[in-house]
């Protein structure tokens, strides 16, 4: 089946195109929407622009849709995008990364059944701690680029997870008791390199406090460079 992926740049979003390649879909293109505000109930904001250069990576055409970020209106923009990918590219299908949103998963559902489209949701329901587990050893370099959590430090900004950090998140989330893939906002990542990717993204930014327990990572730079050289991060 010939289908999009909604791709916002981040982990859960790589990881779900990462499934749908090893389960034999034609991935025709990606569909990624920018939302004008950052409290955005439906999509994802931090370094969102990021994503052209991760479909330059990826080797896929984009569909990149501005959103106003407004519940309920931002359902009519994300329809605007899916039907844009299936007259251009003629999906039949949307893979998505949703986790545990309902509302998420369900609008998602609803606008795919609209257009007559077949939503995938592989990553659904999935043990959160063990999927971010997966997802490092499955070779995802995947960046911190924001923190809205208590027990969260800034420590984590900017820098690839690695295993040791995975399992550092996870005793944090039993302690503090968030959500340890950051499914409830508690964190915003960025994925610089993945199994799928021709390139790798190398990125140098600086760290930001933005409220008594929230970060940024401010994406100052960011470059296309061969795999077997590390970012900068």
């Amino acid at each position: 089946m010939k289908v999009c992926a909604l791709f916002s740049g981040g982990k859960d979003s790589t990881f779900a195109l990462h499934w749908a390649v090893l389960k034999g879909f034609d991935v025709a293109c990606l569909v990624t929407l920018e939302p004008a505000r950052e409290d955005s109930w439906m999509f994802h904001r931090p370094a969102i622009s990021l994503t052209r250069l991760q479909a330059k990576a990826l080797g896929l055409p984009q569909v990149y849709v501005e959103t106003s970020g407004i519940e309920g209106a931002e359902l009519g923009d994300l329809k605007r995008a899916l039907a844009e990918s299936v007259e251009e590219y003629g999906v039949e299908g949307v893979v998505t990364g949703a986790l545990l949103s309902d509302y998420q998963r369900m609008n998602i559902n609803f606008v795919c059944e609209e257009l007559g489209l077949k939503a995938y949701s592989p990553l659904w329901r999935r043990d959160q701690a063990r999927y971010l587990r997966e997802v490092v050893r499955a070779g995802f370099e995947v960046v911190v680029t924001a923190i809205d959590c208590y027990g969260l430090g800034p420590e984590l900004l900017g820098k690839v997870l690695t295993e040791e950090d995975v399992e550092r998140i996870v005793e944090l989330a039993r302690r503090y008791g968030f959500n340890p893939a950051f499914e409830g906002g508690e964190a915003e990542t960025l994925v610089v390199y993945a199994p799928l990717f021709e390139k790798r993204l190398a990125i140098r930014g600086r760290k930001v406090r933005t409220g008594p327990y929230s970060w940024r990572y401010v994406i100052e730079e960011a470059q296309l460079v061969e795999p077997r050289a590390r970012s900068r991060c």
